[in-house]
């Protein structure tokens, strides 16, 4: 009895302690939703500059997790999930300071290089730190503290930003680089990773496509590209398409913290058919929920269709991802994990880098909103297809050694 609860408490701490990095990442992607908004007033950007600073957010978070992923499966996941922790945190602290949008951009490069690294590694390390049947639930469990960030940095956005201005809610968002020195002295390495045979980076990266991996490798890139490029396209945006359909700065960050709130229940309700029914199920399941509360939203004209939607996408959306963290490093054995994981997510940056930008472009040109939601429902489909045709079930399987 005492060895169980021992465990229970173990796993419990490995998720507090992932889960807390976790929740600043997403703190500092949802506070830069709110505040583009204010940056494109302050300093008169246009549409296609707001654009900019998602999509090189992205750029960084492509190489943060090829770079980082890779590292993983040399150095370890704690020192990975460490170092990416830090690189962002300190990245988010000298941004409050800047004034000039080419420094912004660069800090925001470095500051996605870290959280592109952090995500897949942590989803990594508690995926093998944690029993079979409980592994899918504990990871999209780790995926909601997700959800707490974006709900923090909605209420930091809507109280702080008017009254105080976005740089000290940008050095709100450098606490974690305190947290990091903690982590260096509490966290385990996965045990999976101590025991592991260390080989060269390139062949952890050929193995990837090898002709037993091919398969699970081509439906990860196709179902990443499609849900990061729709997801960054989408709430990056949020704040932004609520004030092109009328509503002032504090009245639209008033309504994206309604609609954040939703985010909860989706990882709940995820977290519990995903152990319950299975990976595929879930993941299908909440991408067409997505993609039919992507059309609505983009074509809502009244305030309570609008809203409605809204929660509706941030209920499918983050459930959706939070399978897609449990069911990315299941498809790889020990050896290539981080880098599996890593590859996948950085092919899904790509679409991260073009989401926003194909956002700014199209309404620079006057393109309706409803349209370009349209797209986004399209590319979130597509996924939903990738995983029913070409993913396997791997509920309740061991990870491969």
């Amino acid at each position: 009895m005492a060895d169980t609860t021992s465990k229970t408490l173990s796993e419990r701490k490995l998720l507090g302690i992932a889960g807390l990095g976790w929740m600043f990442d997403a703190m500092d992607v949802g506070m830069l939703s709110f505040i583009v908004v204010a940056l494109a007033a302050e300093w008169n950007l246009t549409s296609e500059s707001v654009g900019w600073i998602g999509s090189v957010n992205s750029i960084g978070m492509a190489a943060g997790a090829l770079l980082f992923g890779v590292l993983a499966d040399r150095i370890g996941r704690k020192s990975v999930f460490i170092v990416t922790l830090l690189l962002f945190s300190i990245g988010s602290g000298l941004s409050a300071a800047v004034s000039s949008f080419a420094l912004f951009l660069i800090l925001r490069f470095l500051i996605g290089m870290g959280l592109g690294g952090e995500l897949p590694v942590a989803s990594t390390l508690v995926s093998e730190s944690v029993a079979a049947e409980k592994r899918g639930r504990v990871v999209v469990l780790l995926e909601s503290f997700w959800a707490a960030g974006w709900i923090i940095a909605a209420l930091i956005s809507y109280f702080v930003i008017p009254e105080y201005g976005w740089r000290i809610a940008l050095l709100l968002s450098a606490v974690p680089a305190l947290y990091a020195l903690y982590l260096r002295l509490n966290l385990p390495d996965s045990p999976r990773f101590t025991k592991k045979k260390k080989t060269s980076v390139l062949k952890n990266m050929q193995k990837v496509w090898a002709k037993e991996h091919s398969r699970n490798t081509a439906m990860l890139w196709i179902l990443w590209f499609c849900v990061v490029f729709s997801y960054y396209g989408m709430f990056l945006w949020l704040p932004s398409v609520m004030s092109m359909k009328g509503f002032s700065l504090i009245k639209s960050f008033q309504y994206v913290l309604i609609m954040t709130l939703a985010q909860l229940p989706g990882y709940f309700t995820a977290a519990w058919f995903i152990e319950k029914i299975g990976r595929k199920f879930v993941l299908v399941t909440y991408l067409i929920g997505t993609a039919i509360s992507a059309y609505f939203f983009g074509s809502a004209e009244s305030l309570p269709m609008l809203i409605t939607s809204g929660m509706f996408l941030s209920f499918f959306n983050l459930g959706a991802w939070g399978a897609l963290y449990a069911y990315t490093p299941e498809q790889y054995p020990d050896a290539i994990r981080g880098t599996g994981a890593g590859m996948a997510a950085a092919i899904g940056r790509v679409g991260g880098i073009l989401g926003p930008l194909l956002l700014g472009y199209l309404v620079a040109r006057d393109i309706s909103i409803s349209a370009i939601f349209t797209i986004f429902t399209v590319a979130v489909l597509i996924g939903a297809f990738s995983v029913l045709l070409l993913g396997k079930e791997t509920k309740n399987t061991e990870l491969a050694e």
